[in-house]
């Protein structure tokens, strides 16, 4: 690797931020039922969604930042930072927990609601709140849609060797987590939920998603660039992309006859618990493309326009635990006073705004930390 590129290794990359930021406002439009502006998400156009995003920048984010302490303080330095961002996320989830659940249980008991307490998995929790809450605590039990934390915290807690594998031999590293994945899907290992079933993101497989991404953090960027020049590969990228998009289009629309019957069989939206091939490729296909468009250095990452995205992803945790409790109130908004076009519109600028408000509050809180 060149002085040069060693040096531009070494800046903040913008668009990690910017697709961080973009993964937590799909995420948050996609967990409000019956929402029409959810339509905007990629989730809708291809066979990967916001979930892949989120973890290929994350795993990414974690590599570039911890492989670098681990150089400059040693392996034992990285893993004590590693472990406390763990911890952090774990507590983030279960305020998150807490407020969630209190949430939907008011709504649910109150003026007949109750059909939210099955909707969202907490009456059982209401029934047993000591037995559940303990399973909670063990990530064991979740309610309905606080399954990508859990998933963040089982895939790093186990990285910091895993860091260390990468920054020796990278490719050896990215062939265990390969056979790891296979190995979990064929045999069908995944963790055991509370007080039934099995995670619903099986880390077993999505940690292929997150080495890759810590891969593409440590190899060699020039090796990378040679990827992304070749015509052939790009070629292949966009034909990806563009079947990826025709059979899901067809399928959510319920046009799914105009489809070979192959395709129809091949391809199932509903494989996400298990990270199917073909949501990988679709995923390595689009960030290609992305990479090749839109380089680190691209005047345009500076735009005004894109600012709140980059805020939004620089605090992405944050933001993503507000945007999960605003899309069950979304939903309740729509669900009990008003479902209206207009009114889905309206909750999904207002939630999008108020994750932008707290990413950009804790920006200020941190400079104002950093000037004293």
């Amino acid at each position: 690797m060149s002085e040069a590129t060693k040096s531009t290794a070494t800046k903040r990359d913008l668009r990690l931020d910017l697709f961080r930021g973009m993964a937590n406002w799909a995420i948050f439009l996609d967990h409000i039922p019956n929402n029409a502006v959810a339509w905007l998400t990629m989730r809708n156009y291809g066979f990967s969604d916001a979930a892949e995003l989120f973890v290929y920048v994350s795993g990414f984010t974690v590599a570039f930042v911890y492989a670098r302490m681990m150089r400059a303080k040693g392996l034992l330095a990285a893993a004590i930072g590693i472990l406390g961002r763990v911890w952090q996320i774990y507590v983030a989830y279960v305020l998150l927990f807490v407020f969630y659940v209190v949430a939907v249980g008011y709504v649910g008991q109150v003026d007949g609601h109750a059909h939210l307490l099955d909707q969202y998995n907490i009456r059982r929790l209401i029934a047993d709140p000591v037995e559940f809450l303990k399973h909670g605590l063990l990530l064991e039990y979740r309610p309905l849609n606080l399954d990508v934390l859990p998933l963040y915290i089982a895939l790093m807690a186990p990285f910091p060797p895993v860091l260390w594998l990468l920054t020796k031999s990278p490719n050896v590293a990215l062939a265990g987590s390969f056979i790891l994945y296979i190995v979990a899907r064929w045999l069908g290992w995944n963790l055991t939920d509370y007080p039934s079933g099995s995670w619903y993101f099986n880390p077993f497989a999505w940690q292929f998603l997150f080495v890759i991404g810590a891969w593409t953090a440590i190899v060699d960027r020039d090796a990378l660039q040679k990827i992304l020049r070749s015509r052939i590969i790009m070629a292949l990228a966009v034909a990806i992309v563009a079947v990826s998009a025709i059979v899901t289009v067809a399928l959510r629309t319920g046009n799914d006859w105009l489809l070979p019957e192959t395709f129809r069989l091949a391809f199932s939206l509903n494989d996400k618990t298990n990270l199917a091939p073909y949501r990988i490729v679709h995923f390595l296909a689009l960030a290609i493309i992305v990479a090749r468009l839109i380089p680190r250095d691209a005047p345009s990452l500076n735009w005004p326009v894109w600012r709140p995205l980059i805020v939004s992803g620089q605090h992405s945790l944050e933001v993503f635990c507000v945007g999960t409790f605003l899309a069950a109130i979304a939903y309740f908004a729509l669900h009990l006073i008003n479902d209206s076009f207009a009114a889905q519109i309206f909750v999904s600028v207002v939630g999008i705004a108020g994750m932008v408000a707290v990413a950009y509050f804790r920006t200020w809180v941190k400079s104002r930390s950093l000037a004293v």
